[in-house]
């Protein structure tokens, strides 16, 4: 069944879990200055969607295009790659700054593809485990960027393990964009590449926006967005942050008060099915988001065709955030300054 929480530890936070996303997208800028495939992404002004809705502005920021690679995913592991090649520079051509270096990560859509072309960028070599829900199709995607695709365990969870066992086998460099106790420090510059679209966001939209729906699978997108609004608009803009059903691993552990592990079957919203939240963003989101919701498989369908019929093709899981909107959980009413995210471009972009 759909659920809805009011965040208890809004503005307190947890106090057991003391790490929380950045902030400030200044670094991720300068970085993304020098890189010539960068561009803003659009906010768009959906007004015929809005009057539809009963709200007085539905702004979408559009992530389709991002960088070449389809989907907000492109600033995150592809920031902290480029991190590490800044670290190394001494003269030499940015091409080899990470050469020998390999980095190895699981996926279950696009943060494989950023760590696959981020990678390649700076001359490392890229492992992607999947599970066996990932299509074959992308899999095909990660090859023809350059990865080892590896697969491995019936679930994305599963796939990490692998991924983590892998990597510390191996000595190669994990990547994930989840976190736990003792591996913080690269999530946390992935979630800090993701700064760059609210702070693009910032810049482009007229006025702050009252309402803002974020969807989650582990939680990076929406931790960052949700740290840089509350540093941008402060308490204001209500924060919703919007799982699958199926995959409530945020809203479970703000229920718990902690960090739990849910379970549930396979969701067509396979980018958002994520059993178990990343310790960094359930950190900031347990601070910074107002209210917590689940919606169902239906209901992204739903969504992600109307959105088609207005020209913005995307996944259920790319639209999981209006999917909320769409279904009056909450209701911002008819006063409200909406935002979200079409974090992903539709499968056979």
């Amino acid at each position: 069944m759909t659920d809805i929480l009011t965040n208890p530890f809004r503005g307190a936070g947890l106090p057991d879990l003391t790490h929380s996303p950045r902030n400030d997208a200044s670094a991720v800028s300068r970085l993304l200055e020098l890189c010539p495939a960068h561009r803003p992404t659009p906010l768009t002004d959906a007004s015929e969607l809005a009057a539809d809705l009963g709200v007085a502005e539905l702004w979408i920021k559009d992530e389709r295009g991002r960088m070449g690679l389809g989907s907000f995913k492109a600033l995150g592991a592809a920031f902290a790659i480029a991190r590490d090649a800044a670290k190394v520079m001494q003269g030499q051509d940015w091409a080899t700054a990470l050469s020998g270096r390999t980095y190895v990560t699981a996926s279950a859509g696009n943060h494989g593809l950023s760590v696959a072309a981020g990678a390649g960028v700076f001359g490392a070599r890229a492992i992607i485990y999947l599970s066996e829900a990932v299509p074959e199709a992308f899999a095909d995607r990660l090859r023809t960027k350059g990865a080892e695709v590896i697969r491995d365990g019936a679930t994305y969870e599963d796939s990490m393990a692998a991924a983590e066992k892998g990597a510390k086998a191996a000595g190669f460099t994990l990547l994930s964009d989840s976190s736990w106790p003792d591996y913080t420090e690269m999530p946390m510059a992935v979630m800090e590449g993701y700064l760059q679209m609210a702070a693009e966001v910032a810049d482009q939209i007229e006025k702050p926006p009252t309402h803002i729906f974020l969807q989650a699978g582990v939680g990076g997108l929406a931790g960052a967005v949700a740290a840089f609004a509350r540093a941008t608009w402060g308490d204001m803009p209500q924060i919703i942050v919007v799982e699958p059903e199926v995959a409530p691993a945020l809203i479970e552990s703000i229920r718990a008060g902690r960090v739990v592990d849910t379970n549930g079957p396979v969701s067509a919203m396979g980018r958002l099915d994520c059993k178990t939240p990343s310790m960094i963003a359930l950190g900031g989101l347990a601070r910074d988001a107002d209210t917590f919701v689940t919606i169902s498989e239906t209901e992204a369908e739903v969504a992600a065709d109307l959105l088609a019929r207005h020209c913005f093709d995307t996944t259920p899981s790319g639209c999981a955030g209006f999917a909320a909107l769409l279904a009056g959980r909450p209701n911002p009413g008819e006063g409200a300054r909406v935002l979200v995210i079409l974090s992903e471009g539709p499968e056979d972009a």
